[in-house]
């Protein structure tokens, strides 16, 4: 089974992949004049708008979803892999995936907006991939194919979220507890099941509190103590800068069989962290207040800087500086080691969080995999409930209009039902993954991610140009000094029903015209 998933996996993740995702991070950035440096400080201050409502949660709240979905396991583990086997220069890869992916965030984040429509069961905003791919052209002869395409999008999402990805997180967490503290992992298993049912079952609102409290808390104290030690080690600064680059280009005579390598994790890893591109962000963009759908664009671009730029900077300076990582031939630790960073590295390390926790290990001995561990037992917690959210709105889009029909003798609506057993896949998916082995995890993880990002990057060359009409009117609106409005048929943006039936000066939907 191992063999038969890591060949899936190579067909899914073979070089087009990787530079179908450069290649369109290069040309959305090249379309929207490269917003992602243009934009900057706009992001930041669209960050802390409070705006909210009963349906809608606030930017502040949407991004922290967002973030909950991307920073995990993959900000930790996932930075140590791609160094193992892509060498030090995977991490300038990740950079450039993630500078690149901002804008590419920012184009399938603002289509979530645009076509967002109301939980019809829960009355909150719903939206993401399968809903913009299959309204956007609900006017065109292109319609019943984009209808078919949404579907299968929704139908593997609900895979990769609800069963695939979440036994990475808890993997990679319950790993980490039993080398810090000796726990078993079934113990982890069932605590972990009994915080991620009290917050799911909460619904959305319950989710962004959650998310909103954890998420930044979290992330500021990893970045904070990752950069103290890489301060404690500036005399390695310029050495970690140079070893980089050279990595990254094959400049290293000891990296130079690697560069391919170097260039595949450092893109597979880096859209495994930041998700730009994936389809994930749009779920939690969609979910905003937002008087604008290019606000929420704006603010999920910047969710990709924070990813990738602060906190898997910080995980890899922190593994490089100190000397806590080993690169190995073939992509496999099986493979002979090309190079040895130091002597701090147990002999038997294996791959992963070990790297992060022996570097940590060097500023508070023995304390390393304790930290590591909290950190994975908060990032990947939250991660696994951001995960729960994006399946049940894909749920959500499957079952349509029967969300709301009665079900005799089960005492519930088909969509309430049908959550239930999204919520009990999730949970077993949860435990399965904390008790299973690492590779079979990331494997499959990997091809979840793949397969979103297939489907989402292809659709949204396709349907990228209301975005940029969507940009372009928030621009030219900001610059006559307005609070930005948006109305869709002023800018030719068909089937965005949500905001030709929305009032965003009040919040509200508009009312009925009167009859004469």
């Amino acid at each position: 089974m191992s063999d038969f998933l890591s060949t899936v996996n190579s067909y899914i993740w073979s070089n087009a992949l990787v530079y179908l995702c450069l290649a369109a991070g290069v040309y959305f950035s090249i379309r929207s004049r490269f917003v992602q440096v243009r934009q900057v400080p706009e992001m930041i201050r669209l960050m802390f708008k409070g705006e909210k409502s009963p349906s809608g949660i606030s930017s502040f709240q949407a991004l922290t979803i967002s973030l909950a979905g991307r920073v995990g396991t993959g900000n930790i583990a996932g930075v140590a892999t791609a160094i193992a086997f892509g060498g030090p220069g995977a991490l300038f890869w990740m950079w450039t995936v993630a500078f690149l992916g901002a804008s590419t965030s920012f184009v399938e984040c603002t289509l979530g907006q645009i076509y967002k429509t109301r939980d019809p069961l829960t009355g909150e905003y719903r939206g993401g991939p399968a809903y913009y791919l299959s309204r956007a052209f609900a006017h065109t002869a292109a319609a019943p194919a984009m209808k078919i395409y949404g579907y299968v999008f929704a139908a593997v999402t609900i895979l990769a979220m609800g069963l695939l990805l979440p036994s990475v997180q808890s993997n990679s967490m319950a790993s980490a507890m039993n080398s810090a503290w000796g726990w078993s992992k079934w113990w982890v298993a069932v605590g972990t099941v009994i915080v991620l049912a009290f917050v799911i079952i909460g619904g959305v609102k319950r989710i962004a509190t959650f998310a909103s409290v954890v998420v930044p808390f979290m992330a500021i104290v990893y970045i904070v103590l990752a950069l103290i030690i890489v301060a404690l080690n500036a005399g390695e600064i310029p050495g970690v800068i140079s070893l980089i680059f050279s990595s990254a280009f094959g400049l290293d005579s000891a990296f130079g069989a690697i560069l391919g390598s170097a260039v595949m994790w450092g893109v597979k890893r880096g859209i495994y962290s930041n998700e730009a591109g994936q389809g994930t962000g749009p779920h939690a963009a969609a979910a905003a207040e937002v008087s604008h759908p290019a606000k929420q664009g704006l603010v999920q671009a910047f969710a990709v800087y924070i990813d990738t730029l602060f906190i898997c900077t910080a995980t890899g300076f922190l593994i490089l500086s100190t000397g806590a990582y080993r690169v190995f031939e073939g992509e496999s630790s099986d493979g002979a080691v090309i190079r040895e960073g130091g002597s701090i590295l147990p002999a038997d390390a294996e791959v992963g969080p070990t790297f992060a926790q022996t570097g940590f290990d060097t500023l508070w001995s023995g304390a390393g995999s304790s930290f590591i561990a909290i950190s994975l037992a908060f990032f990947c917690i939250t991660t696994i409930i951001a995960y729960y959210y994006m399946a049940e709105t894909n749920l959500r889009f499957l079952l349509g209009k029967t969300n709301t029909v009665n079900v005799p003798y089960l005492r519930g609506t088909v969509g309430s039902n049908t959550t239930m057993m999204l919520q009990a896949l999730i949970l077993v998916s949860v435990t399965i993954g904390a008790v299973s082995t690492a590779s079979d995890a990331w494997t499959l993880g990997d091809i979840g991610v793949g397969l979103m990002a297939w489907l989402n990057i292809i659709g949204i060359i396709i349907l990228q140009q209301p975005a940029y009409k969507a940009l372009w009117d928030y621009e030219k609106q900001k610059k006559l000094g307005l609070d930005p409005m948006f109305d869709p048929t002023a800018l030719d943006i068909k089937n965005a029903t949500f905001w030709e039936n929305y009032d965003p000066a009040t919040g509200k939907d508009k009312e009925p015209a009167s009859s004469a």
